[in-house]
Parts: structure tokens; sequence; C-alpha cells
């Protein structure tokens, strides 16, 4: 009887004990402030200055990583997203840059080693829609759209790529879009840079994964930012019926799909595109 009691003992003990540690862990997991996932990563991030990519920047910063983001013309905007990450603790910049122009994209690659030392994340966020029914679309506002939704991944990944390979390690993640998958009625131009910028991450993936360079995509359905908030009320309600989550995804849900992707939670992932939608795909 002693003997079975003292096993009692120590089985209370060890499951006590178990049980601890893992509700010490989830507690880790559950709260970004004690378990950053990008401690000490540097990251590009372009068209940062607003909408998804700011929500990026600032996701990217609570889980340690430095930032370089990229702006087009908010230098106001650029600035004070600036001064918000470096006051989270990590070294944050912003660049005036243009990644649709090869020459741009190699200059701030090579700036962004000068200033961090090195890059470990790269982001592909910058995007335009010039939106229209193909009879009324100009070939200025289709070669626009290719140009800075899917040659800047081209340009941008090409010119981090010396920097990946010599690490033997990378992960580069490109924001595609729900109409790159499925397409859409009046955004031809867009779909058609969605859907080949998913062509090129499968690509890249192939290509670089035996020098432990992974490549994905995420595809984000109706994300709620300054833009969508212009919006009629009824046309936005319309997309939230629409949806199986009956809500509007938010910049942070992206993020949060781009630091899992970052991570070596995702070490085992490469070709992939994620669905950020709300289920509107399914």
């Amino acid at each position: 009887m002693l003997i079975a009691h003292k096993i009692r003992i120590t089985l209370k003990i060890r499951s006590t004990s178990i049980l601890s540690k893992l509700v010490y862990l989830l507690i880790i997991l559950t709260n970004g402030q004690k378990m950053k996932l990008l401690e000490g990563k540097v990251a590009i991030i372009t068209g940062a200055s607003r909408g998804i990519g700011k929500g990026i920047a600032e996701i990217f910063a609570k889980h340690g990583a430095n930032v370089a983001f990229t702006y087009s013309s908010s230098a106001a905007s650029a600035q004070e997203l600036e001064n918000e990450l470096n006051a989270l603790g990590v070294k944050a910049k912003g660049y005036q840059s243009n990644a649709a122009d090869f020459n741009e994209a190699q200059k701030l690659v090579d700036d962004v080693l000068a200033d961090f030392g090195n890059i470990d994340i790269l982001i592909n966020n910058a995007g335009v829609t010039k939106d229209n029914l193909l009879m009324r679309m100009s070939e200025e506002d289709f070669d626009k759209v290719i140009e800075i939704n899917l040659k800047s991944v081209f340009n941008m990944t090409k010119a981090v790529q010396r920097t990946m390979l010599k690490n033997r390690a990378g992960s580069i993640i490109n924001m595609s879009s729900v109409v790159g998958v499925k397409g859409n009625a009046g955004q031809a131009n867009y779909a058609a840079s969605k859907a080949g910028m998913i062509g090129f991450t499968k690509s890249i993936a192939l290509e670089l994964g035996s020098r432990n360079i992974r490549c994905n995509a995420i595809a984000p359905g109706f994300i709620e930012t300054e833009m969508t908030a212009k919006l009629n009320d009824d046309v936005v309600k319309g997309w939230r019926e629409g949806i199986p989550l009956k809500r509007g995804g938010s910049p942070e849900d992206v993020a949060n799909a781009c630091v899992f992707l970052a991570s070596d939670m995702s070490a085992y992932v490469t070709g992939q595109v994620l669905n950020v939608d709300g289920g509107m795909l399914t």
C-alpha cells in the first residue's frame, strides 16, 4: 500500500509538472511579448506606409524583427511609422524607393545591407489597382499594374537573392490576392499580376529550395483598410455577408500569416499559397 501511495504521489507530481510546463508554453505561444518569433531578423517590406504593409511592419517589430520598409510618396506617414517601430526597441528605417525600377530595387537592397548588415526576410507587398472592364482598360493601365505588382517582385527577389544564397537561408513572401487565384470581372490587369506572382513564387521555391531559401505567397481576401473605409456601407456589408466568417479581415490577420511564413515555424513550407480570406474561396 505504501509503495502504491508513493507511485500515486510521484505520478501526481509528474502530471503537475507536465501540466505546468504546458500552461507555461501556452502562455508563451499566446503572448507575442514573451515569445518573439522573429528576434534579430532583418526584414524588407515594400509598400509599408499604410494598409496591409503597415500592419505587417508593426507585427514584425513586435516579434523582434528589424524592419526596413519602402514608401512611394507619403514621407510624413513613413516617418511616423519609423518612429513607432523604433519605439518598440527594434531598428527600423523607411526608404523612398520604387521597387518596379530594377536599378532602384538593387540600390535599396545595397542601402539596407549597409544600414542593417543582413537581410533574412523579403515581403513583396507593394501594389496598385487600376480597375476597369477590358473594353475600357487602356494599355497604360494594364502595363502600370503589371509593372508595379509583378515586375517589382522580380526586381526585389533578384536583388536579395545573392545575400540569401550566401547565408543559405531566407524567406520570401509575395502578397498575391484571391483575385489572382479566382479572377474577377473588371480586374483583368490586377488578376493577371497577382496570378503571375503565384507562378513566380512556385518557380522560385523550386529554384532556391536546395539553398534553404523558402518562397511562399499569401492571397488576402476582403481586408478592411483605409482604402475600404471609403466604400459605401452597403457595399462593405454585402462583402461581409458573402464571407463564411461574416467579417472582413484586418491587416493584422495578414500580418500574422506573414509571421508564420517568415519564422522557423514554417521551416518545411515552401511554394505554397496561403489564402487569408475568411473562407471566401471555400
